[in-house]
């Protein structure tokens, strides 16, 4: 551009550079021709829907090669445990009493973690010495791993306990160990009961009063916890616990073999006191205390059988109402 005077206004010309110019080459045609299609979200390695897909992968080849154990159950401990993370069926147990508690009554661990720095008080002290004399691996780790293995609203105090997923057996092969054994068969099949409270409380009545195993759905039911295995009180340690994919189909499976199938309910059309059939193998039967047993279940049952209870009670607690039949079975038997 040129002013008044005819001459190029200055800073209006673009000085030409030095040296041979360089063109594109075509790269803005490359450019232009892209690099194909976008791959989806689960493709692309870096993307969280990549990784979330592969866990759920890995976690559907491992269920798919438990056999007989459960899967997956995400049940936790009154509060004091967790699951461990995405694909692990272990349980974290978290909190300085529900640590020591479940020590004490042999829980099968496989870690313990303490804090780095933390206030060695009598529990602290006591959880680390019985971890030592079971041979428990102690890993000081800092607070903030303690918080993530808590998970959100965990309350670790300092300790966790990590417990291993538990190794249900079958329901056919127990019954022939104790066939083998020469003993009469005696076992609990839940119905429906969801609270490992009742599952400990049954797995100890049946200990107690000479049961040899205790029977589980695969669905729709409590399995066994780091909760269930505290109320136990050690029990699960001695009596097996199996676990049935069809509660229904198990029952007739066991009938077959003999198996007397006892259901436990306020209307039955048995008494407990007095059962003439005690000395049979046996199996009881208890439904939820608020729905009872189901209607297959109902059906499959050789007898129901009702507890005499005062009129102002209701119904019984699962875990009370088999611990009365286990005792007036067990004090039959040895008349």
């Amino acid at each position: 551009m040129k002013g008044s005077s005819g001459k190029p206004r200055a800073g209006a010309v673009r000085k030409k550079g030095k040296g041979k110019k360089v063109g594109t080459g075509g790269h803005s045609r490359k450019a232009l021709e892209g690099k194909g299609p976008t791959p989806k979200a689960e493709d692309r390695p870096y993307h969280q829907a990549h990784k979330r897909k592969a866990a759920a992968e890995r976690a559907a080849a491992k269920s798919g090669g438990r056999g007989g154990q459960r899967p997956g159950a995400p049940r936790g401990a009154s509060g004091a445990a967790r699951r461990a993370k995405s694909g692990d069926e272990s349980e974290i147990v978290t909190g300085r009493n529900a640590v020591v508690e479940a020590l004490r009554t042999r829980i099968p661990a496989t870690t313990l973690y303490i804090a780095a720095r933390i206030e060695m008080d009598d529990r602290v002290k006591e959880a680390v010495k019985v971890a030592t004399n079971r041979g428990i691996p102690i890993l000081e780790v800092m607070r903030p791993e303690l918080d993530r293995l808590s998970g959100e609203g965990g309350v670790h105090q300092g300790l966790a306990l990590k417990v291993p997923p538990y190794e249900y057996a079958h329901p056919v092969d127990l019954l022939d160990e104790v066939i083998d054994s020469g003993e009469t068969p005696l076992f609990v099949a839940l119905d429906g009961i969801t609270d490992p409270r009742n599952l400990g409380a049954i797995i100890r009545s049946t200990a107690a009063f000479g049961g040899q195993g205790v029977i589980v759905p695969q669905r729709r039911s409590v399995g066994v916890t780091a909760s269930a295995w505290k109320t136990s009180a050690g029990a699960a340690a001695r009596v097996p616990v199996a676990m049935a994919s069809n509660l229904t189909q198990t029952l007739k499976a066991l009938k077959e073999r003999g198996v007397f199938v006892l259901g436990l309910d306020g209307g039955g059309d048995v008494s407990l006191p007095g059962l003439d059939f005690a000395d049979r193998p046996i199996v009881i039967v208890v439904g939820s205390e608020g729905k009872g047993l189901s209607r297959l279940v109902t059906e499959t049952c050789d007898a129901v059988v009702s507890i005499p209870i005062s009129a102002a009670t209701e119904s019984l607690n699962a875990g009370i109402a088999a611990s009365v039949t286990l005792y007036e079975i067990a004090k039959l038997r040895a008349e």
